[in-house]
């Protein structure tokens, strides 16, 4: 009989995508849907394709897939992002490795990006494999707040069919997820010591444009990849930034409560006069 696979899907208010995600993984044996609370339909959708649902509070997305793994008992484990799809292509050849066996304990796999509406052949993205897929038993995500990998114990395959990754469709997409992973991006360089230097703050962010402008040909993608490697550099400058500040008011010394009300009074002069 082949192995058996079970999909791991965390969830939050993603209504408008989560069903061409579900839609594209329905030939798995288990689906397991974990959901952060949310407000909009995405729980509806979801039963619609799997009765596998658990809700639990979100502190980042390696914790929640660390807290899912050991809810699901299948011989494989496939975790995707609810922005994520499984190609026609790619489905075909996991189902091909369920039912032949494979010697490989976990598979890295290409994942290929939509970028306000345009797939994303340059930027370094066209490049990108991700670790999605392994035995049950066999990985585990890091332990970090933002970008945290998945690491797999036993030998690792490759597949170049690819995941589709309908990611930012618009400013209001980039700018609601930018604020949230810039903080945890400069927590994660403060908990390990790094300094907003004055290279990161204005080199690093230079040296990331034209590393996926010039070097990786973003400028071949035209406008989209304009934004994009742009949007990137600004995401290294606000890391750093925002890591200068959480030194700068850490060595504030604390305000006693008559410079508040001195302050708060001088405001108000000012707004009356």
């Amino acid at each position: 009989m082949p192995a058996s696979l079970s999909v791991i899907i965390a969830t939050f208010n993603v209504e408008d995508r989560l069903r061409d995600c579900l839609e594209s993984v329905k030939w798995a044996d288990d689906v397991f849907v974990v959901d952060s609370y949310s407000t909009d339909g995405t729980l509806a959708i979801a039963r619609e394709y799997t009765d596998h649902i658990a809700q639990h509070e979100y502190v980042s997305a390696g914790a929640q897939r660390n807290w899912a793994i050991p809810q699901v008992h299948s011989d494989w484990i496939l975790v995707l992002d609810s922005d994520e799809i499984i190609t026609p292509e790619l489905a075909a050849r996991i189902q091909g490795v369920l039912a032949e066996g494979t010697d490989c304990d976990g598979f890295n796999i290409k994942r290929m990006t939509i970028f306000f509406g345009k797939l994303i052949r340059h930027c370094g993205w066209h490049r990108e494999h991700v670790v999605r897929m392994w035995r049950n038993g066999k990985g585990r995500y890091q332990d970090r707040a933002v970008h945290a990998a998945a690491i797999v114990d036993g030998k690792m395959g490759v597949f170049e069919d690819y995941i589709l990754h309908n990611t930012y469709r618009s400013f209001d997409d980039y700018l609601e997820i930018f604020g949230r992973y810039t903080t945890w991006g400069a927590a994660e360089l403060r908990k390990h010591g790094k300094r907003p230097s004055w290279v990161n703050l204005t080199l690093r962010p230079l040296w990331r444009f034209f590393l996926m402008y010039v070097i990786r040909h973003g400028f071949l993608d035209g406008k989209h990849g304009l934004v994009l490697c742009t949007l990137a550099a600004y995401s290294v400058f606000m890391k750093y930034a925002k890591l200068w500040d959480i030194g700068r008011r850490e060595a504030l010394p604390p305000q006693r409560p008559e410079e508040l009300d001195k302050a708060r009074d001088a405001v108000q002069s000012l707004t009356e006069s």
